[in-house]
Parts: C-alpha cells; sequence; structure tokens
C-alpha cells in the first residue's frame, strides 16, 4: 500500500509551485494504476471516464493513461500538452505548454512508434517529437523545436528540423 501512495506522489516535489501541474500528473498516477491488470481496469472504467473529461477537456491537457512516464515528471504551464500514449518518458523530465510528442504517419497509411525520451530532459514549449526517435539523457530542447530524428545525451537541440548546437 505504502509503494502504491508513493507512486501517486512521485512528481509532487518536482513540481512544488504549480498547483495544476501537481493536480494533473496525481490524477495520471491515480488513472495509471488501470494498466496493472484487466481486473484494475475494469474498477477504474468510472474514474478513467472523469479523468478524461476533466484532464483532457477541461484542463486541456492530452496526457493518456496507458502512457509510461518516470517519476518526478514537471508540467510547466500545462496547457495544450499533446501525448501519444506509445510515449515513453524517463525520470525527472520538464515538459512545458504547447508540447506534442507522438507517432508520425508514414507513406503506407500506417503509424510509426512513438519517441522514447531518456532522463533529465528538459522540453521547451511548442516542440513537436514525432516518431520512432530515441532522445538521450540530460538533453535539452530549444523552444520550437521539431524533432524527427535521434538525439544523442547530454547536448542541447534546437530549429526545425531541430540540431544539436551544444554538447554539455
Amino acid at each position: 500500500m505504502w509503494n502504491i501512495l508513493m507512486d501517486i506522489f512521485c512528481d509532487w516535489s518536482s513540481n512544488r509551485s504549480n498547483s495544476k501541474g501537481r493536480l494533473i500528473l496525481l490524477l495520471f498516477r491515480i488513472a495509471h494504476i488501470a494498466t496493472i491488470s484487466k481486473l484494475f481496469f475494469v474498477l477504474w472504467v468510472p474514474y478513467l471516464a472523469l479523468y478524461r473529461i476533466f484532464v483532457e477537456w477541461i484542463l486541456c491537457c492530452e496526457l493518456p493513461y496507458k502512457t509510461k512516464i518516470g517519476r518526478g515528471l514537471s508540467l510547466y504551464h500545462g496547457q495544450a500538452l499533446v501525448i501519444n500514449d506509445g510515449t515513453v518518458i524517463g525520470d525527472n523530465c520538464i515538459l512545458r505548454h504547447s508540447t506534442t510528442i507522438g507517432n508520425k504517419q508514414l507513406s503506407s497509411g500506417t503509424f510509426s512508434k512513438c519517441p522514447v525520451i531518456g532522463n533529465n530532459v528538459d522540453v521547451g514549449s511548442n516542440v513537436c517529437i514525432f516518431g520512432a526517435i530515441i532522445i538521450g539523457n540530460n538533453v535539452k530542447i530549444g523552444a520550437g523545436s521539431v524533432v524527427v530524428k535521434d538525439v544523442p545525451s547530454n547536448c542541447i537541440v534546437a530549429g526545425n528540423p531541430a540540431r544539436v548546437i551544444k554538447f554539455i
């Protein structure tokens, strides 16, 4: 029981002065419990419906409960955030407003896999991250960037398309 409570509140300290971020992530972590088993999913269906209405429609933050997110996520200005449920996000990441993370449509009409984002990644506002790409650890992505290719660890990227500006 204690571990479940710790998991639910694992983003609390990362969003100290951000009550909206705390609320969204608290509701997300509770909804994420539905992924434990089919029984939990069935029991959680009413909550999942309320979660979707409140977080997506009222708070304008599309954060599906199936998304795999590490501990310590920070949401700055959690507005217009869209994340595909196949995305994997590491520990201690920062996401800012108007960020889109997801797959892309291939020429065959199918969709690619979603991005895998490493630990300690700082994503600026209005960033788009698309496709089956891997973003390394300790990366900073500049505002307005469009990331469509793999990003190595320990660097700063920016631009459209994003490219490495500096290694840190």
